[in-house]
């Protein structure tokens, strides 16, 4: 029966409460757990949100194109004159090619954004985390002094 708790809900500070280990800081540790534990879901929302904003992206510009695609066809097989049909055709694969390089350098950019974001918070966790282990360490050379 699980009760609607996890393994993350337990107290392990109570689970340990009679073991007791030399110099080490049991609540230190679980806090600096919970944060990494913070870090990591903010870093993975981050990820989340970054990849459905690209999906939503890829689906505005394939709509986009084929709106697009579809009115060129319609004027190229509108009458006309040969010559002015290949102009037509000839402009519109070069506003297409144009037009495809710009969605992919924005959605390599919106990638780029997203994988910054969510490193950003990791690399933020990772370096509060060895100035804990720093102050930590210090308080522990001033106790022994």
């Amino acid at each position: 029966m699980n009760n609607g708790k996890n393994f993350f809900d337990m107290d392990v500070s109570k689970a340990f409460a009679g073991f007791t280990f030399p110099g080490f800081d049991a609540e230190s540790f679980l806090a600096s757990q919970r944060k990494n534990l913070e870090a990591f879901t903010q870093a993975n929302q981050l990820a989340v949100e970054g990849v459905q904003a690209l999906a939503r992206r890829q689906v505005e510009i394939i709509r986009q194109t084929m709106e697009e695609a579809s009115a060129a066809l319609r004027e190229v097989t509108a009458p006309g004159a040969p010559d002015e049909k290949l102009a037509k055709n000839a402009e519109f694969a070069k506003t297409a090619f144009e037009k495809g390089l710009a969605a992919a350098r924005e959605l390599g950019n919106l990638m780029t954004k997203t994988n910054q974001d969510t490193f950003a918070v990791i690399n933020k966790r990772v370096t509060e985390g060895f100035e804990e282990i720093r102050d930590y360490a210090a308080k522990r050379t001033v106790r022994a002094a």
